[in-house]
């Protein structure tokens, strides 16, 4: 069955629903890596600019959306300037495990199914809940890379069903994120 479309999930409605202990079938998190390019503590020394991939509106981004991003902007990324050029990170886990109320569409199906009758729904993937102004990527540069930087969270942003902004600041005026 194919992947329904993000507009189909992006709002947030409900609680969350991430208690694994509780959803049998919860699909895992199919997101490589987190942490890219010069990860090294000494290598990240020598960058002096800080780029966010900010989300500017409230709302879920799917798995598959978050990799397709992760993979646009690295791939890029490490094409053009090479993996010991910059630190980069994706901020955000899809902790929110999305429900689907599969139906059946073919003729005579009426009678094979109950319609939304108990439609609790199964698991059908995850999803990051986000809030507006939430950092979704984070990197770590030298000046002269500004312009490739810019290019590749463009690229990753294209990949989002949500609105977001490019933040540029200088590495010392931003705080390290948290792991």
């Amino acid at each position: 069955m194919p992947v329904r479309p993000a507009r189909c999930y992006r709002r947030i409605k409900g609680p969350p629903y991430t208690r694994l202990k509780y959803i049998h079938g919860a699909p895992y998190v199919q997101i490589p890596k987190f942490d890219m390019g010069n990860t090294s503590q000494a290598g990240r020394q020598a960058f002096t600019m800080t780029a966010r991939l900010i989300v500017e509106a409230r709302g879920q981004i799917r798995a598959q959306a978050l990799e397709a991003a992760r993979q646009m902007a690295y791939k890029y990324l490490s094409t053009t300037i090479t993996d010991a050029n910059y630190y980069f990170r994706l901020e955000v886990y899809p902790h929110h495990v999305i429900r689907e109320n599969k139906m059946l569409a073919m003729a005579g199906a009426d009678r094979l199914q109950e319609g939304m009758r108990l439609n609790f729904g199964s698991p059908a993937g995850r999803a990051a809940r986000v809030e507006a102004g939430q950092t979704l990527m984070y990197l770590e540069f030298k000046p002269e890379h500004l312009p490739h930087i810019k290019e590749a969270l463009r690229r990753a942003a294209s990949k989002l069903p949500l609105p977001t902004r490019i933040i540029v600041r200088p590495k010392d005026g931003d705080k390290t994120p948290s792991s």
